[in-house]
This record gives structure tokens, C-alpha cells and sequence, in this order.
């Protein structure tokens, strides 16, 4: 078997695939953001599949819109939504064109630009939780909407790319259910993450929205 070099970025073929499959084959990749101000690199530490329009838990559950086309492929691009009115999220998608699914970046262990990654997160208490949760990624590695659609299989100067890196021993790698999905999609064990790494984020289990009411006067 010949090894793959650590710094080549990975193929569309390797995100063609089931996205359970693809999800925790992506630990320990090697997230590349070139910024105007210089590259930031992550190792992915943690991560969560999401199955399109057969997943209750997924954004393209009801099918397709104008917020989740770069779900339906094709594989090796770029999703990023925005979510809660505050903050991004990047995923990788996955599997056959016309297919939705996706990978959803939750964590990763900040490799270069460590001054870059903290001056977007002032308020991380150590370099552990520079990118320890999606928003908390997304914020450190300058990602938003604009790079919706970005192919993540150019790598050299290419805004956003996902190299080979050195993937964890399979002993290593835990799952269980995801953070914060409810309803039909809670216990899908779908969540993927190294383990002891200091840079995964603690597992949230979903905890319903309030609706507003009003009181008669």
C-alpha cells in the first residue's frame, strides 16, 4: 500500500461516498484557510454527518432551497450556512451529485496560524478552544457565506481546502449522537470525534426553543 502524502489534498472521489462513511474518515484531515492575511491550518477533531432528505436532522430534509443548493453537490465542495442570526458553519459535501449530504466541521486543533485564528476569537480562554465547536471554527478561520460552493479538492492557494493529513488510529475514534438535533434525528450516533482531544467540543443534547407569548391586557 503506498502512503499518501500528508500536505495532498484530498479527491472528490473521497467525499463521493456515503456520508457515515466519509464523516469520521475526515479526523485528523488537515482544514487549509488561505485568508487575506495569511493561511490558517486546523486538524479536524471532531465532526458530524448529516443524510439529506432521509435525515429529520438535516437542512435538506424538505428538499431543496436557495439556502441549501451546495447540499445536492457536487461532492468535495463547500457548504456554509448561517445560523441563529450570529454565526456560520462549515460542512464538506458529500455523495453523488443531485444527493444531499454533508459533513458539518465541528472541531480541530489549530496547526498555523495560531495569532491569526486568536485574533478572531479574543475571547478564547487557550488555544484549545480556538475552533472547539462549528461557529467557533468557522469564526477563527474567516468563514462565511461567500465561500459557499468553494471546491475543497484544489488546495495550493485555493480559499478553503482539505489535504490528506494523518488520520487517527480507528481505536481512537468514538461516536454517538449529535449535538443539539432533537425530534427523529436524536438518536442517530452520527457525531464522530477523537478521543480524549482537548480541542472536542462537550456533547449538547437538544433542548426545545420557547415560544414567545403574549399576556392579555
Amino acid at each position: 500500500m503506498t502512503d499518501v502524502p500528508e500536505r495532498m489534498p484530498l479527491t472528490h472521489d473521497f467525499f463521493d461516498r456515503p456520508v457515515v462513511d466519509v464523516a469520521p474518515d475526515l479526523l485528523g484531515r488537515i482544514l487549509c484557510r488561505n485568508t487575506p492575511d495569511g493561511p490558517i491550518e486546523l486538524r479536524l477533531t471532531e465532526v458530524e454527518a448529516y443524510d439529506g432528505e432521509s435525515d429529520p436532522g438535516s437542512h435538506a430534509y424538505r428538499g431543496r432551497t436557495a439556502r441549501n443548493a451546495s447540499m445536492f453537490g457536487p461532492p468535495g465542495h463547500a457548504y456554509v450556512y448561517f445560523i441563529y442570526g450570529m454565526w456560520f458553519s462549515l460542512n464538506a459535501v458529500c455523495g453523488p451529485e443531485d444527493k444531499a449530504s454533508g459533513v458539518l466541521l465541528r472541531g480541530g486543533e489549530i496547526l498555523t496560524g495560531t495569532t491569526l485564528a486568536a485574533g478572531r476569537r479574543p475571547k478564547a480562554r487557550n488555544t484549545n478552544e480556538l475552533a472547539k465547536g462549528p461557529a467557533r471554527l468557522a469564526t477563527a478561520l474567516d468563514i462565511d457565506r461567500s465561500l459557499d460552493g468553494t471546491d475543497l479538492c484544489t488546495g495550493g492557494t485555493a480559499p478553503l481546502s482539505v489535504l490528506h493529513g494523518r488520520p487517527p488510529a480507528p481505536e481512537l475514534v468514538r461516536s454517538g449522537p449529535r449535538t443539539g438535533v432533537g425530534g427523529d434525528g436524536a438518536d442517530h450516533p452520527w457525531r464522530y470525534w477523537i478521543a480524549d482531544d482537548p480541542t472536542v467540543s462537550p456533547y449538547r443534547a437538544h433542548v426545545p426553543r420557547r415560544r414567545r407569548t403574549t399576556t392579555a391586557t
